[in-house]
C-alpha cells in the first residue's frame, strides 16, 4: 500500500493532522499531498509545511494510500463527483466530517472503497482530541488500523460500531462547547465575587486542565474526585447542593440526547 496520505480541503482540523504527522515523523512531508481551494492557502501550506499542495482534489487524491476528506458535509457532493469515479479498492477514505454516514461516501464513490468514518474534536488543533471511529461496509480491521494509527497523532482514538457515532458527535464532537459555557459562567461568577476578569479566567481555566489530567492519568473515577474535593459541611458540599437543586446534572442529560438527536436529523438530511 502506498504509504502517501492526502488531505482533502486542508482547513483548521486538515491542518492539526498535517502538523500531527509531519512532527510526529509518521509521515515525511514528501509522503502528503493536501488540496484547498485558494491558491494563497495553498502557498501558505506549502512554505509552513514543505508538502505538495493542489487545488485539484483528484491530483491529491491519485495515488494515495490513504485519502482524508475533511471538507464541510455540504461541500462532500462536489468533492466525491470530483474524485469518487477515480477511487480504487487499495486506497482507504477516512472522512472526518460530522453526521455524514459511510453508506452516503459509498454511494458517491466505486464500489469496494474502504470507507472509515471519524469524529474528531476541537482539541485536535492541539493534538489533545479525542476522535471515536466507524468502519463502513467494505472497511477491515487493516483499515481502522490505518485510521486509528493516522488520527492518534490529534489525540486519542475509541472504535465504535456507526450507530453510536451520533452518541460520539454528542458528548465529544459538541463536548467542547459544554466545557466553554461552563467556563463561561464559572468565570462570570468569580467577576461576581470581586475578581478580576483575568485572575477569574486563569483560577478556572487552570482548574479544568488539572482536574482533566487527573481523571485521565490518575485514573480517577469523577465520584472519586468529587467526593476527595467535598467536606462534610464544607464549601463545596454547599455548592453541590445548589447545582443540584438547579438539575443541572438532568439538564446535561437532557442537552447531550438533543445533541444526538440533531446529529442523527443532520446524517438522515446528507444521507
Amino acid at each position: 500500500m502506498s504509504r502517501r496520505v492526502a488531505i482533502l480541503g486542508c482547513g483548521k482540523i486538515g491542518e492539526s493532522l498535517l502538523a500531527g504527522l509531519l512532527s510526529s515523523e509518521w509521515r515525511q512531508p514528501e509522503e502528503v499531498i493536501a488540496s484547498c481551494r485558494r491558491e494563497e492557502r495553498a502557498a501558505e501550506l506549502r512554505d509552513r509545511f514543505a508538502i505538495e499542495a493542489t487545488l485539484s482534489n483528484s491530483k491529491a487524491a491519485d495515488g494515495a494510500g490513504l485519502v482524508v476528506i475533511a471538507v464541510k458535509p455540504q461541500d462532500f457532493d462536489v468533492l466525491l463527483g470530483e474524485v469518487g469515479p477515480a477511487l480504487a479498492p487499495s486506497q482507504t477514505v477516512l472522512s472526518v466530517a460530522a453526521a455524514v454516514p459511510t453508506s452516503a461516501i459509498e454511494q458517491r464513490i466505486d464500489a469496494s472503497v474502504p470507507v472509515v468514518r471519524s469524529m474528531p474534536n476541537a482539541p485536535a488543533v492541539v493534538h489533545e482530541g479525542i476522535a471515536g471511529i466507524c468502519a463502513g461496509a467494505h472497511a477491515g480491521d487493516e483499515h481502522l488500523a490505518l485510521a486509528e494509527e493516522c488520527l492518534s497523532h490529534l489525540g486519542g482514538v475509541v472504535r465504535v460500531p456507526e450507530r453510536y457515532m451520533d452518541a460520539v458527535t454528542a458528548v465529544s464532537g459538541s463536548g467542547p462547547a459544554y466545557f466553554a459555557l461552563l467556563a463561561e459562567a464559572m468565570i462570570e461568577a468569580g467577576i461576581l465575587l470581586g475578581l478580576s476578569r483575568e485572575i477569574s479566567t486563569q483560577l478556572v481555566v487552570q482548574t479544568m486542565l488539572g482536574t482533566a489530567k487527573l481523571l485521565r492519568d490518575e485514573h480517577m473515577h469523577p465520584v472519586e474526585l468529587r467526593e476527595a474535593v467535598t467536606s462534610p459541611g464544607g464549601t463545596t458540599i454547599r455548592a453541590i447542593r445548589e447545582l443540584e437543586r438547579a438539575g443541572v446534572r438532568a439538564a446535561f442529560l437532557n442537552a447531550i440526547q438533543a445533541a444526538m438527536e440533531r446529529s442523527k436529523e443532520l446524517a438522515e438530511d446528507g444521507g
